[in-house]
Formats: structure tokens, sequence, C-alpha cells
């Protein structure tokens, strides 16, 4: 790969965060992501979303829960057709579209995620985000209490 094609490929992905997420602009999405692109780590369960309809679903429900949502870029790596970026997001919690009633709590939590680039368009992604986190600071699951589990030796 080129310079100018990982400049491009990241271009298209500042432009995704920034536009499609911070801004809120829903109608780029089509634009911006090839029409049979596969989306994995959207979903509960880890099933992969493919198509415009079921990121839809996913983009309207955290921007509703959290209208007021910033991603800030963190880190962003380009390699062949794929695009790494690690970001964080920000918002205040005002929505119940995720099934829980508004706290008015701020959060933050943390996401990666892997881009590849086909045609200047979104093709396939891969996405780790700290949903984990975003329900424990909404009050969707029990808060952490005590020591980290993962991070303190037992037995």
């Amino acid at each position: 790969m080129d310079a100018q094609t990982a400049s491009e490929n990241k271009a298209l992905i500042r432009r995704w965060f920034d536009e499609v997420w911070n801004q809120g602009r829903e109608d780029l999405i089509d634009e911006l992501r090839a029409p049979d692109t596969v989306a994995t780590g959207l979903a509960e369960g880890g099933t992969p979303a493919q198509g415009s309809a079921p990121f839809k679903a996913f983009f309207s429900n955290l921007r509703a829960t959290l209208p007021d949502l910033h991603v800030t870029l963190e880190e962003m790596l380009a390699e062949g057709d794929m695009v790494a970026v690690r970001f964080s997001i920000e918002g205040t919690h005002y929505g119940d579209a995720m099934g829980v009633p508004p706290t008015g709590q701020r959060v933050r939590f943390g996401g990666i995620s892997i881009a590849r680039i086909a045609g200047g368009k979104i093709a396939e992604a891969w996405n780790n985000l700290d949903q984990l986190g975003l329900l424990m600071q909404i009050g969707a699951l029990p808060a952490n209490r005590g020591s980290d589990r993962f991070l303190t030796r037992r037995g």
C-alpha cells in the first residue's frame, strides 16, 4: 500500500467518526459503508451484523441513549486495506434506548475498531467496545465493588 492509499483510508475513518458519530449524520452511513458490510462486535452476543439495517439500529440506539455522544480518536494505524483505531466515547445518559431509564450520568468508555476498506468504503469492521463499562456506568449492571477481579490473584 502506498502512502496515498493509507492516507485516504485514514481520512475515510476520520470522516466516519467525525461526521457519522460526532455530528449524528445517519444519512452518510450508506455513503461511507458498502451495502453488504459485515460489522462484528456490535451485538450483545457477538453476532455479526450484515448490511445497513442492523448497524443503523445500533447507531440509533447508542445516539438516543447518549444524545451528546462524542468520539475522540486516540490512535490510528493503517496497513494494506486495513485501518485500526483506538477511541474513547463520552456522553450523558439522557435516553432510554438501551432499556435503562435516563440517569443523567456522564459516561466515558473506550473501544477499538479495525476496518477493511474496499473501493473507498468500509467493507468489513471488527469492533470491541467496553459495553460492560457503559452498562455499569448507567446502572444497568452492578458497579464493580472492591478490587478488580481480573487484576487480583485469588487462591
